[in-house]
């Protein structure tokens, strides 16, 4: 018997459309702006009654051509922008732009530079979680977790604004380290953080992972296996969740991230529910890498944070007003900074999955190419692999889950 789609895996529809009393498909559009959709896309489905028979997500309505621009402005004046692509975990974003830079200029940066970055990413990387705890949960109806997600994230919007100046945005790393070195209030306020954070998750389990209504519209919804994930390039806690333990900070260590000790959380089923239960270890075991950052920051106090090679590397601020040569070094990188000619791929393990940029040099001051490697795009992909079959009351589970910002996704 002929079917236009078929899928035997457990709560799809199988329907025949030969049968000469079965109705036309629906189109119906969802987004691009509804709330649900996690910014502006466009999802345009055929439903068959409630079931949707086909999904085509549609892109492009944010483009704002990031990578283009990277090659008319230049290698340093580009690190602004990289804040604007995930821009709920903007720090991530500005070192997996400055390891790719570091890569090519082959740049050793200080040790306790490696410390600040490892620290700040794994506070972002809470925070990104949180935006996804929070939003996927008012989604699904679960309002109080969107204010006890964001009075957390609150708290770390304070604690990068002590550190940087801004609470998003935040602009404050450099190609050879970081612009400036944590103070003992920042400390502070991290150390403060960090030990009263774990008693918040073990709050937001309470709320959601027993919760039965939250179970049911989570559990074997939008299964992924390894080897679907695998074909479409995902990354990061969808792919752990289906199973795999693949965590660049693990197989392919960058900032010291080999002598850090944490675990990497994988699910069993691959579903919306695993892919949770992956975020809220995370958010775990960030705690407990940035807890021993804080630790070595504190052995480490007066070493340099930012690299002596002044062909690459702006000179500190103090010594450009005393010294015509630090002035002139300034004035070269700010201008007209040339990284070797070359190639190189810097990728670090962001919020939503591996974040990559890929650096093309002929020497000059423009790059010849700049490709970003956004996980974001990978996750959208797979909207209708997961979607296709199911009820349309699922979908909203499904975004969610997969976690994607479409500031990088349309970059």
């Amino acid at each position: 018997m002929a079917m236009k789609y078929m899928d035997y895996r457990p709560g799809f529809s199988q329907v025949d459309h030969d049968d000469p009393m079965h109705g036309e498909l629906m189109p119906v559009n969802m987004g691009p702006q509804h709330p649900a959709t996690h910014g502006v896309l466009r999802l345009g489905m055929e439903l068959d009654g409630e079931t949707m028979a086909t999904v085509d997500a549609d892109l492009g309505f944010l483009h704002r051509g990031k990578e283009k621009a990277c090659e008319g402005l230049g290698w340093a004046k580009f690190f602004p922008h990289t804040d604007r692509l995930d821009y709920v975990q903007p720090l991530i974003n500005n070192i997996g732009y400055a390891i790719s830079l570091e890569k090519l200029a082959k740049i050793e940066i200080p040790q306790r530079a490696d410390e600040i970055r490892v620290l700040l990413m794994e506070i972002s990387r809470i925070a990104a979680h949180l935006i996804y705890l929070g939003t996927s949960s008012i989604d699904l109806g679960a309002i109080t977790m969107f204010f006890n997600t964001f009075k957390e994230r609150e708290n770390i919007y304070s604690i990068l604004d002590a550190y940087t100046g801004h609470r998003m945005n935040n602009t404050y790393v450099r190609i050879g380290g970081v612009y400036a070195d944590v103070d003992e209030k920042v400390e502070g306020m991290m150390r403060e953080f960090l030990d009263q954070f774990p008693a918040r998750i073990d709050e937001f389990e309470k709320l959601l992972t027993g919760n039965r209504i939250w179970y049911d519209r989570n559990r074997e919804v939008g299964v992924l296996t390894p080897d679907e994930a695998r074909a479409w390039s995902l990354t990061g806690p969808n792919l752990r969740g289906c199973g795999v333990e693949w965590d660049l900070r693990k197989n392919e260590p960058y900032s010291g991230y080999e002598t850090y000790d944490f675990d990497i959380p994988v699910g069993t089923v691959g579903d919306c529910y695993d892919r949770y239960m992956v975020r809220v270890e995370e958010m775990r075991q960030s705690c407990k890498i940035a807890s021993q950052a804080l630790e070595r920051l504190a052995h480490s106090k007066g070493q340099d944070v930012l690299a002596e090679d002044r062909r690459y590397v702006l000179p500190p601020r103090g010594k450009v007003m005393d010294s015509m040569e630090e002035l002139i070094h300034q004035f070269k990188i700010v201008t007209d900074l040339r990284l070797p000619k070359g190639e190189a791929y810097g990728a670090v393990e962001a919020a939503k999955g591996e974040l990559g940029f890929y650096s093309v040099s002929d020497g000059t001051a423009t790059p010849v190419r700049m490709h970003i490697r956004a996980p974001g795009l990978m996750n959208v992909q797979a909207i209708p692999l997961l979607a296709e079959g199911r009820l349309l009351s699922d979908i909203v589970a499904i975004i969610g889950s997969l976690d994607f910002v479409m500031g990088e996704v349309d970059r």
